[in-house]
């Protein structure tokens, strides 16, 4: 039964909680999976991910599973993509965030796991984002890989957004790959209200944190213990979409 998941984070292994979940039981799964595009050499790749990505210049936790080769990272994503494909209703939408090294692979994958991959839309995080190098282009962009089960409800709500931009504040952000909270939360307007979203690696809980504010019920999985209390200690202070919508009426 799907009612025992839902608007929890449960603290486990994608791939092992994904089976428990019934067939054809939720409406979208809205995700961040490790990308495993830092570091070139085997060596590299091993560092702790604070290292790699924040210089240790921020006091989060590192993130597991971010190790993997190209291979071994499309391998993986097709085991749990495929669980995603089972769990999620007909016509359901599947969205995957990656960046600029990993998108064709990602794109692959979907595939792989079954779902029928319809496009990318694009997350811009304006001028202040990272430069890399002189006479490059900015990595300013990273990318959401969307895609249904089957046929795509031409019917339904939309069109939406193909770019969405939103900057990184520090105050909002729990996990050294978070995404903005308004971000996720404009993502969980595909489902209609009272809808179920899955995310497999829920990090510090901000799709689900996201869901509560928009009136969509979740299901969160995290396998890092530091991560599933920080999304949990969220999630408890934070207003559901009837309260939401009474703050906004007392501001009125």
């Amino acid at each position: 039964m799907i009612e025992k998941y839902l608007n929890r984070v449960i603290c486990g292994d994608a791939l092992e909680v994904l089976r428990a979940l019934p067939n054809d039981s939720v409406d979208a799964v809205i995700t961040d999976p490790p990308y495993c595009s830092g570091g070139r050499s085997i060596n590299a790749k091993q560092q702790g991910t604070g290292r790699k990505y924040e210089k240790n210049q921020y006091e989060r936790p590192d993130f597991v599973g971010d190790a993997k080769d190209s291979r071994g990272w499309l391998a993986w994503c097709g085991l749990w993509i495929s669980e995603c494909y089972r769990i999620l209703k007909a016509g359901g939408y599947f969205i995957s965030f990656c960046d600029w090294r990993q998108l064709p692979t990602a794109t692959d994958a979907i595939q792989i796991g079954g779902i029928s991959w319809r496009g990318i839309a694009v997350w811009n995080k304006g001028l202040g984002s990272r430069a890399p190098h002189k006479g490059y282009f900015r990595h300013q962009c990273e990318f959401l890989v969307w895609g249904t089960k089957g046929p795509c409800d031409t019917q339904g709500k939309g069109p939406f957004p193909g770019c969405y931009e939103y900057h990184v504040k520090q105050s909002d952000k729990y996990h050294m790959a978070g995404k903005p909270t308004p971000l996720m939360a404009e993502l969980c307007k595909i489902v209609p209200e009272g809808g179920i979203i899955v995310d497999p690696f829920a990090g510090s809980g901000t799709t689900c944190v996201a869901a509560k504010q928009m009136g969509r019920q979740y299901i969160g999985i995290e396998k890092m213990e530091e991560y599933y209390k920080i999304a949990g200690e969220r999630l408890s202070r934070t207003p559901d979409a009837q309260d939401c919508r009474l703050f906004a009426a007392e501001k009125q």
